[in-house]
């Protein structure tokens, strides 16, 4: 009669393992679409925003670049904090962090507050990657970390896809303010961290005694840090690159109006969502390192039919295969930096990494937008692209690879 029991147990036990870490999954992708979300209306209110506050797309562009700069501030706050206190209650922290900035921004009187309030919004954003992916990351089963990584990262896109959808059905009806007070709903996930999301049992085990050890722990993988902060600087310009600018790429040089902007822009997510998870999967069985340099090769091939396409469905099918490969390449991200990462420094490491490379890259919409001024923004655009893809496709080559090491 015991070993039915035993065997229930083991289920049971199993079962509750498979909750927390879909859980922990779940909490994080959210926390990511949130935060990805508001960033993102900053690019499709773009020019509405510096018609408000009598400012030229430049200004507003280098918003963005003040947010993305500051967020590796908030991943050195809240990496610490992950692994000196454990990972949920600096994610939760966070979350109501950035959910009241992002409605303050909708109330910003002047331009000058706008910029200010995105400087903290960048400090929120930049904590909640580092230690939802650390948190998610070190819960899930090792032999589905690059298939869930893809899940993962690809809450970007649909926080891209949600701010195009928004702006579309709300922004000419309410304008840009009102886009921003959706920013409270992340509150709201911070009680769900709360009641439904465990602690990571691989911090437990690996928690540094005191900040002097924490601090020794991140000195001596100082090498490890720089080769991570070049891969990720090369990985944010290819994002940014091909994201930031692009709904004015739609209105400067071909016109559209916000629905067409917004349908397109939705379009490219959905091809970024699927690229993430298949690249993901795919790096499940032939390596991280090999997914992220094939995603990036056909990035490079895309690249004219996205800049340049003769007609409006070539267009489209451009802007979709093209997040296809770079958001591919993306969903690697969050698997094979945790899996390069040490245990006692993975909610610190990986994310201050991220945003280091953030804030080397961040003046890329900016740049773009001057290049633009010069020539036209398709190829002010496509030579950034082909040129980043090209170099980091080349970082992600020389690096290490440790797909599905167990952690602790």
């Amino acid at each position: 009669m015991q070993q039915p029991a035993a065997h229930l147990n083991i289920n049971s036990e199993t079962g509750t393992a498979a909750a927390d870490h879909w859980s922990a999954l779940t909490a994080s992708f959210l926390g990511w679409t949130l935060d990805a979300f508001d960033f993102f209306l900053v690019a499709f209110c773009l020019t509405a925003i510096g018609k408000e506050f009598h400012e030229p797309d430049t200004a507003v562009a280098f918003s963005i670049a003040l947010t993305l700069a500051f967020r590796p501030v908030g991943a050195f706050i809240f990496g610490l904090m992950a692994d000196r206190y454990g990972r949920r209650l600096p994610l939760m922290i966070d979350l109501v962090f950035y959910s009241l900035i992002e409605v303050a921004t909708g109330f910003a009187p002047t331009f000058a507050t706008f910029l200010v309030l995105r400087c903290l919004f960048g400090i929120g954003m930049g904590g909640e990657w580092g230690v939802g992916a650390s948190l998610a990351m070190e819960k899930v089963p090792a032999k589905w970390r690059g298939v869930l990584s893809g899940f993962l990262q690809q809450g970007y896109a649909l926080g891209y896809l949600l701010a195009a959808l928004v702006y579309l059905f709300l922004f000419p009806r309410w304008g840009w303010r009102p886009l921003f007070f959706l920013g409270g709903v992340p509150a709201l996930l911070a009680l769900f961290v709360r009641f439904r999301v465990k602690e990571s049992a691989v911090w437990e085990k690996s928690k540094q005694e005191s900040w002097r050890h924490l601090g020794n722990s991140i000195g001596k993988h100082w090498r490890l840090f720089v080769y991570l902060v070049l891969l990720m600087t090369g990985m944010n310009l290819a994002s940014h690159g091909t994201q930031d600018m692009y709904p004015t790429f739609l209105q400067r040089f071909w016109k559209f109006g916000p629905v067409e902007r917004s349908l397109i822009a939705a379009i490219s997510m959905v091809g970024a969502i699927i690229g993430g998870i298949a690249a993901g999967l795919l790096s499940d069985r032939i390596g991280r390192r090999r997914a992220i340099i094939y995603c990036l090769a056909a990035a490079i091939l895309l690249t004219p039919l996205w800049a340049y396409a003769p007609g409006v469905g070539l267009l489209v099918t451009g802007a979709f295969l093209m997040q296809f490969c770079v958001q591919g390449a993306w969903g690697v991200i969050p698997a094979h930096l945790s899996e390069l990462s040490p245990n006692e420094i993975r909610g610190f490491l990986p994310g201050f990494a991220y945003q280091c490379g953030v804030l080397l890259a961040g003046s890329v919409a900016t740049v773009e937008a001057i290049f633009a001024e010069r020539m036209s923004y398709a190829t002010a655009m496509a030579s950034v692209a082909v040129t980043v893809f090209a170099v980091t496709a080349v970082l992600a080559g020389i690096g290490k690879e440790k797909k599905g090491i167990e952690f602790g």
